[in-house]
């Protein structure tokens, strides 16, 4: 099944990540990227704390397409399993 776009969910700035979720039809996936891939696709200078859940608006079409390949290559992560973003899925 195909993933769709569900919700923004936070930027934990302890982490460096921003968490956000998709759907596959009524189950909702856990997701998340981090920062510093957020400001490796922009090219640009850090974004500030209160900058990333617009900053991850501008960059959701992006950052959806990666995690739809990584959910459909099953690489899931973590506890309860979700699909995590670096970098380095961006390249290529």
């Amino acid at each position: 099944m195909t993933l769709t776009t569900s919700r923004f969910i936070a930027h934990d700035q302890d982490r460096g990540i921003v968490q956000f979720s998709m759907q596959d039809g009524a189950k909702e996936i856990a997701c998340a990227i981090s920062t510093s891939a957020m400001d490796d696709l922009e090219r640009g200078p850090r974004a500030r704390p209160s900058e990333r859940e617009e900053q991850f608006t501008r960059l959701r079409e992006r950052i959806e397409a990666c995690t739809g390949r990584k959910y459909q290559a099953t690489e899931f992560e973590g506890t309860p399993p979700g699909i995590v973003l670096r970098s380095i899925d961006f390249r290529g």
